[in-house]
């Protein structure tokens, strides 16, 4: 008869194994992490990840509690001096397109300083709910990532569901200000902000073929039922007067019926654990009238 010893051992030196195992992994996992992606920002914090998380960069807004930490700069102008001094052992980006200048990206490269995206890319539900599960594994929060996804697609069902009882079908044009080039311009159909309008139950907007910086022809044109500025445009010119001064927008029925409105713009430009909320949140905004 085989001593019940020989069935024990292997099983404390399996769990020894994973003890060990464990323990090495969590030594080698970054404690000092920049976030220079405010999608990658909200859904750390989304999954209660973000204890490691030191800076970020300032388009990095949501949630409330991420504007407590220090900040690098704008994402395509980034401070190499502020990255230095916060001495990340992991940047996370989007990918090397998404981070500026090229001279400060090519010192964190001489520098070796570990930069990472994440395989998937956000481009729609099914695939933010993929991220999230890819962030999930990543920061050992899957329950949490699960949970976040379940939410959202409710949200989503409600959203959509909601669209179908419009009747109308508002048209949509949207105006951003792009910091790093201080100009306003819209933005194209195809992104998250394209999306969000369709389920949101309107049309949006697109511009001609090649043209993106805003110009009175194309908003006269176009002459939209609501414009929507994102949170940095709307708040730099401050009033309905400084709005109405922008390229052909004060000739539109927007503007004279008062269906000016401001969005944050990551809400708008980006998915994540929120969208459907923000979906919501839009549908308000272009099936009613409101004030600027």
């Amino acid at each position: 008869m085989k001593s019940p010893l020989l069935f024990i051992l292997p099983i404390i030196l399996f769990a020894g194994c994973n003890r060990f195992s464990n323990k090495d992994e969590e030594k080698n996992h970054p404690k000092r992490i920049i976030s220079i992606s405010k999608q990658y920002s909200e859904f750390i914090f989304a999954l209660g990840a973000q204890q490691n998380l030191v800076a970020v960069d300032i388009s990095s807004t949501y949630p409330e509690a991420v504007k407590k930490l220090k900040t690098v700069g704008y994402h395509r102008a980034l401070s190499i001096e502020s990255i230095l001094a916060n001495k990340p052992d992991l940047i996370l980006e989007d990918g090397p397109e998404s981070m500026g200048p090229e001279h400060v990206v090519r010192q964190l490269e001489n520098l070796k300083i570990p930069m990472m995206s994440f395989e998937i890319k956000a481009s729609n539900i099914d695939s933010t709910k993929l991220l999230l599960n890819e962030m999930g594994a990543y920061f050992k929060k899957e329950k949490a990532a699960d949970s976040l996804g379940k939410k959202l697609d409710a949200d989503m069902k409600t959203a959509l569901e909601k669209a179908k009882t419009y009747k109308d079908k508002p048209r949509v044009l949207i105006i951003h200000y792009g910091q790093a080039n201080n100009v306003f311009f819209i933005i194209n159909n195809k992104t998250g902000a394209g999306n969000m309008v369709k389920w949101a139950g309107g049309d949006m907007i697109q511009a001609p073929k090649g043209v993106r910086q805003l110009s009175a022809e194309v908003v006269a044109k176009s002459n939209p039922d609501v414009i929507i500025l994102t949170d940095f445009g709307y708040d730099k010119l401050g009033s309905a007067e400084k709005i109405g001064e922008l390229p052909g927008v004060s000739s539109t029925s927007a503007f004279k019926n008062k269906r000016v409105y401001r969005f944050e713009e990551h809400d708008l430009l980006y998915l994540g654990p929120r969208t459907g909320e923000n979906v919501l949140k839009l549908q308000q905004l272009i099936h009613r009238n409101g004030q600027i």
